[in-house]
């Protein structure tokens, strides 16, 4: 139920008189005007339906958040002030430095105050151009701050000066009477700047129970808006997951909406996964594992651009990954997709080189795990018989699995690592990471990274003749045979030695 004014709680009142003071303190200094305050955006929404919020964003009108945070320390030292208010009163100011490439051209700062987390911030306004969907800030008006915020009830300010609730959108209370969620200026304008608008929207439309404008929802689905959000989640992929990460709009994306099984997709440890995948794009701040299992890992599984795109496209569908498959069905055909693809396929509806590609990750992970673990469990043979050994049958199982896996092997892979960097803990990266390096260096030395590709050296009907039976079911197994011990001796080149192989076999063929 909506309030039709604000009553602030002990604690907010002291706060408001405190910044009150600070205000006058400003004003009495030389070449500084009276700054006018306002509590903004989310807690006054929230106050004005009752929750309440310890958040407060706090817009001042002709300075920047760090200055004003400055001079509020100051204040804080006069002997007036430390009368009335207590020395702890004021936690210590982080500033957020100015930075024009991510669009921050003005200083703002977080601190807490008697308990309250709360952000300086000065009134912006905001302009887009056609060359960056990141905005130009500069200093605005409290009618530019409010126009500039993507939803009418979240532009609503609370005056200090005047302890009153300020609409300069002009239909904030109106939209929150109604529960309606709606872009203060146009919503095709609003979303097309910033895309990213469409998934706060749908954020904010389900956390309140309201419903999204007709005008906004149609916004919403308009071609160009989709694909500005498309391009934005491709350029801005960690930043993309991240908002729905903490938006908690997981399951309103990648869900398979007609399953009752959309709560299978485990998302609490997703943020290793995303943090990890920008570490591995970008060089980013995830710091697990060495320089040099992180440069095999990059130099195998992302060659190029299609390779670091799949690896942000599976990255999306790690919650899914130990998702239990649905029940076998009797019915003859393909078989089931794994979770994580019906949930590309259905929430998204991307395309089927898509599914195919996450279907392939998520139904080989426990494959490529069983086989990483092998790998690096196997100790170092230091006899030549016994390594030629032991290398033919590694490269045998090690070159089949892959060709199991298909071209698509290196993705597979990658989600493998991403998928196992979120179920351990963080003090285990740096090995985890290392494991697979040594799984990549191992297939590399022995020359298996393209074993996809390999062809037998003898064709089916060569077959058919040698061993004078009828072309059936046996050959393609018989073929495979042939694969294995390419593998196993890939000096080999004589078909007649293959045929060989095949033959002493013929009774593990089912051949008399």
């Amino acid at each position: 139920m909506m309030q039709k004014s604000i009553q602030l709680s002990e604690q907010e009142a002291t706060l408001r008189q405190l910044l009150l003071d600070v205000s006058e303190y400003i004003g009495t200094l030389d070449g500084c005007s009276r700054p006018v305050l306002r509590f903004t955006g989310g807690w006054v929404r929230d106050k004005l339906l009752g929750t309440g919020s310890k958040d407060i964003d706090i817009g001042i009108d002709c300075m920047t958040g760090f200055k004003f945070g400055t001079l509020m320390n100051q204040y804080l030292e006069q002997p007036e002030a430390q009368a009335k208010y207590p020395k702890s009163v004021l936690g210590k100011l982080a500033k957020i430095a100015a930075n024009p490439e991510k669009s921050k051209h003005l200083e703002t700062v977080t601190t807490k105050i008697m308990g309250l987390e709360i952000d300086l911030v000065n009134l912006r306004k905001e302009t887009y151009t056609e060359e960056s969907r990141n905005p130009q800030m500069e200093f605005g008006t409290p009618e530019d701050d409010a126009l500039r915020r993507d939803a009418t009830v979240n532009a609503l300010f609370y005056n200090l000066d005047k302890s009153e609730v300020e609409d300069l959108t002009g239909r904030g209370l109106e939209d929150m009477k109604r529960g309606v969620l709606k872009t203060p200026l146009s919503p095709y304008q609003t979303f097309k700047d910033d895309p990213l608008r469409v998934l706060r929207a749908v954020r904010f439309a389900s956390r309140l129970g309201y419903r999204i404008d007709e005008e906004d929802e149609r916004a919403m689905g308009d071609g160009e808006i989709r694909d500005a959000l498309k391009l934005k989640i491709t350029r801005e992929r960690h930043q993309a997951l991240q908002l729905i990460d903490r938006l908690d709009l997981y399951h309103t994306i990648f869900t398979d909406f007609g399953s009752d099984s959309s709560n299978a997709a485990k998302t609490d440890s997703w943020r290793r996964a995303y943090d990890q995948a920008r570490a591995f794009d970008l060089g980013g701040p995830a710091g697990n594992g060495s320089d040099r299992s992180t440069d095999v890992i990059k130099g195998i599984l992302l060659r190029n651009s299609d390779d670091v795109y799949h690896m942000w496209l599976l990255c999306a569908f790690v919650p899914w990954a130990r998702a239990l498959p649905p029940a076998p069905t009797k019915t003859k055909g393909k078989a089931s997709l794994t979770p994580a693809a019906t949930a590309a396929r259905e929430g998204i509806k991307t395309d089927n080189n898509t599914v195919k590609l996450v279907d392939n990750a998520a139904m080989h992970l426990d494959n490529i795990v069983q086989i990483k673990d092998t790998t690096v469990d196997e100790s170092p043979q230091t006899t030549s018989p016994l390594k030629r050994k032991r290398d033919q049958t590694t490269r045998e199982t090690q070159g089949m699995a892959i060709r199991q896996w298909g071209p698509t092997w290196r993705s597979s892979v990658m989600y493998a690592i991403l998928t196992q960097i979120t179920e351990s803990p963080t003090e285990d990266h740096p090995q985890l990471l290392n494991d697979y390096a040594t799984l990549l260096s191992t297939l590399k030395d022995l020359d298996l990274l393209e074993a996809y590709q390999m062809k037998p050296l003898i064709t089916g009907d060569i077959l058919s003749k040698a061993l004078e039976e009828k072309p059936g079911k046996w050959m393609s197994k018989a073929l495979e045979m042939v694969i294995a011990w390419q593998l196993r001796n890939p000096d080999e080149t004589d078909p007649d030695a293959a045929i060989t192989e095949v033959m002493s076999r013929k009774k593990d063929l089912g051949l008399g």
